[in-house]
């Protein structure tokens, strides 16, 4: 089939740049792919991070046309055009921010206008931290989905109440098999980024925002029964000096090491060689490039459940799962962790994990649905129920 792809790719930093690559990467294995790009993303007054290019050397990158600039309407027309000329057999788009919404009503307009079937992968329909008209938004802009592919059964079920026969797949986050592991030991990546040989060691990775739970994660730290260390690695989205002082106040000062910076691509493994799980004590949200990073090296991961990361983290299998924003719970965890020694039993879920939750399987899922939408457009009926379009892969382990 043909495929149109947009959305960012390098230099652009985080999860959502490293996946629409990967994706374009492994559908281009067995499909014919047009990836568009952006040649500027975010403004700079409209975005909490840092807007700079990617410092990595080793870098994710699939060929691409950088024809979208986020501040010139004129580009998004353009870029329409192009998806009409280029005749697809499908346009693939994807939904992560409401930023996005005058791009994506114009392409997806001027697809229907050509025949074009349009599908939408939706990573969370609202951004935690925002508000619910939000969600007024995402209905709006996804109902000009033919087809639409979401992360978690969750957003599954809301899916199929407000957007009632359209055909929809629950898929999921694949493993970000970004790079190769070099297979460095615990010892030789603790020495790198100099940390305590043998003190039990948790991550936590990424950028750090409210919804990401780190002020619980502090609370929990300081009453468990050993003195775990945390690592923090990753840009703060909001003041340092409050959890600085959080961590003075519990007394956490030679347990706690923050890295508060970007981490390039050749420097990812020592974190996830080094720790002995990584946890998610997320507020909210819908999935974790983080955590399919952790699937993709193997590391346990203690989570709370929501979004998918219980769907994608098996609790006693391949992690922990805790309430989110249960202090108590997650001190347990920690302290079940590292009392009753599961990191080999947990290590060894994560092998089935990464089997599950591989590109191959959403590749997959994508092409059913692709093959479905472009069959439906070419007035060849559909087959099978619309109630039951969940993917098989998602409860048989495929």
């Amino acid at each position: 089939m043909k495929f149109v792809v947009i959305g960012p790719t390098f230099p652009f930093r985080g999860g959502i740049s490293h996946y629409t690559t990967l994706l374009v990467k492994h559908l281009r294995e067995r499909h014919d792919v047009r990836f568009f790009s952006y040649r500027r993303q975010y403004p700079k007054w409209l975005f909490p991070g840092n807007v700079a290019a990617d410092p990595s050397a080793n870098t994710l990158y699939e060929p691409c046309e950088r024809i979208i600039d986020t501040l010139n309407p004129l580009t998004w027309v353009a870029t329409a055009r192009r998806v009409v000329a280029e005749r697809p057999d499908i346009l693939l788009l994807q939904w992560w921010t409401p930023f996005w919404i005058p791009l994506l009503l114009i392409v997806s307009r001027a697809a229907h206008r050509a025949g074009i079937p349009v599908l939408y992968i939706s990573h969370q329909f609202i951004e935690p931290d925002s508000s619910l008209i939000e969600w007024f938004f995402a209905r709006m802009t996804l109902r000009l989905a033919d087809g639409l592919i979401v992360m978690t059964e969750e957003e599954f079920g809301m899916a199929r109440r407000v957007l009632p026969g359209k055909p929809i797949r629950a898929g999921h986050l694949p493993t970000f098999d970004v790079f190769t592991p070099q297979q460095l030991s615990r010892a030789a990546a603790r020495q790198q980024l100099g940390v305590d040989a043998s003190a039990p060691l948790l991550l936590m990775f990424g950028f750090v925002r409210r919804y990401k739970g780190l002020r619980y994660l502090l609370d929990a730290l300081a009453n468990t029964t050993q003195p775990v260390q945390l690592l923090v690695a990753g840009e703060f989205w909001e003041d340092e000096q409050v959890y600085r002082e959080q961590i003075a106040r519990l007394g956490l000062e030679q347990r706690v090491i923050v890295h508060n910076r970007y981490i390039t691509n050749e420097q990812l493994e020592p974190y996830f060689a080094a720790a002995d799980a990584l946890v998610l004590p997320y507020l909210s949200g819908s999935q974790s490039g983080v955590g399919m990073t952790a699937v993709h090296y193997g590391l346990p991961v203690i989570a709370t459940a929501v979004g998918g990361l219980a769907e994608t983290i098996t609790d006693g299998e391949s992690g922990l799962i805790v309430p989110p924003g249960d202090r108590a719970a997650l001190t347990r965890a920690i302290d079940r962790y590292f009392n009753e020694q599961l990191a080999d039993t947990l290590r060894a879920g994560m092998i089935q994990a990464r089997a599950r939750l591989s590109w191959a399987a959403l590749i997959r899922i994508i092409e059913e649905l692709s093959h479905e939408l472009a069959g439906a457009r070419a007035g060849v009926r559909a087959s099978g129920p619309v109630a039951d379009d969940r993917h098989l892969g998602h409860h048989t382990g495929i």
